[in-house]
């Protein structure tokens, strides 16, 4: 068996590759045209290992190729690197095409059931071996520390490490129950809504605040209040509305069907809450995978597709 130099005992892979071609085809040009690479790239190769190993491995003449004794023992080795390499392509190759992995998912409650859901159970359908973790919280995650791969945040991007995709862009909106409106005198401007109870998603703090800008985009106004009930999950406040507590907020993709079919009507017309972006964010400084492009694109298109015609 042949052994060689200390030096030399781990040539170059991607040149054994090449050798264990030109042999297989008895012919440089015929290994070019295979590995899809110039002749004169395929020359130099076998000419690096054979200096690198300090052997001959093939004499040559115009017509015919022969191998050495030494190169007929470094053959050996040159199709196991060959058949190593084809292997890794392979598993490189299926795992790209078959889209497979797990999926971790951050998501504010108010957007959960009626927008987030549907994405996700739609995705699964087209891509059945991504398996997805969803994370529901209404505060802004640490994507290191809590392993998450995207998520879905209400508002500006404040952190310059991150990268957003905007998914929709929307308003709350101001709503009531007829029965409601019926028993009293509906609000005209922001300052009237302070006779009223109010329904607010709570943020953690004793009061809330509201800020509106009239429809003709000039004036602006802002009211601070106690709520009546403040929760942390719209989609918990919509029942009280329904039951006649109040006058709340709501926004537009959480249970869109009460105000569609009347049980809840908009308070307030000329008067609006700010308009702001729904994104789809990650860490700016990592590859993402292939479950990530995928997902980000398919949320996008879906989410439009779920809700067109979203108030601004």
């Amino acid at each position: 068996m042949l052994h060689f130099a200390q030096e030399a005992l781990i040539p170059d892979l991607n040149a054994l590759v090449v050798f264990a071609k030109v042999v297989e085809a008895n012919s440089f040009s015929e290994a070019a045209r295979r590995l899809q690479m110039p002749i004169s790239t395929v020359s130099r190769r076998i000419a690096e290992l054979e200096d690198e190993l300090s052997v001959r491995l093939l004499d040559r003449s115009t017509r015919n190729l022969r191998l050495t004794e030494l190169g007929a023992e470094v053959l050996e080795q040159a199709i196991r690197s060959a058949e190593l390499s084809e292997a890794v392509d392979n598993i490189i190759s299926n795992r790209l095409s078959k889209v497979c992995g797990t999926l971790r998912l951050s998501a504010p409650p108010t957007i959960s059931d009626t927008l987030l859901t549907p994405i996700v159970t739609a995705f699964q359908a087209s891509y059945p071996d991504v398996r997805v973790q969803i994370f529901v919280t209404d505060r802004h995650v640490d994507h290191i520390a809590e392993g998450i791969d995207l998520a879905f945040r209400l508002g500006a991007l404040r952190d310059s490490s991150l990268v957003a995709r905007k998914v929709l862009a929307y308003r709350r909106q101001l709503v009531a129950s007829p029965a409601y409106l019926q028993s009293c005198r509906p609000p005209e401007a922001p300052k009237d809504l302070l006779d009223h109870p109010l329904l607010a998603f709570w943020r953690r703090e004793p009061e809330a605040s509201w800020s509106f800008v009239h429809k003709d985009g000039t004036a602006k106004e802002t009211i601070t209040f106690h709520p009546y009930l403040a929760m942390n999950d719209f989609a918990g406040l919509a029942p009280a509305l329904l039951a006649g507590r109040g006058i709340g907020e709501l926004p537009p993709v959480v249970q869109p069907e009460l105000l569609r079919t009347g049980r809840l009507v908009e308070v307030m017309l000329d008067w609006r809450f700010l308009p702001f972006d729904l994104s789809l964010v990650h860490l700016g400084n990592r590859h993402l995978s292939k479950p990530c492009r995928l997902f980000k694109e398919f949320a996008t298109q879906m989410a439009q597709a779920l809700f067109p015609d979203l108030p601004g």
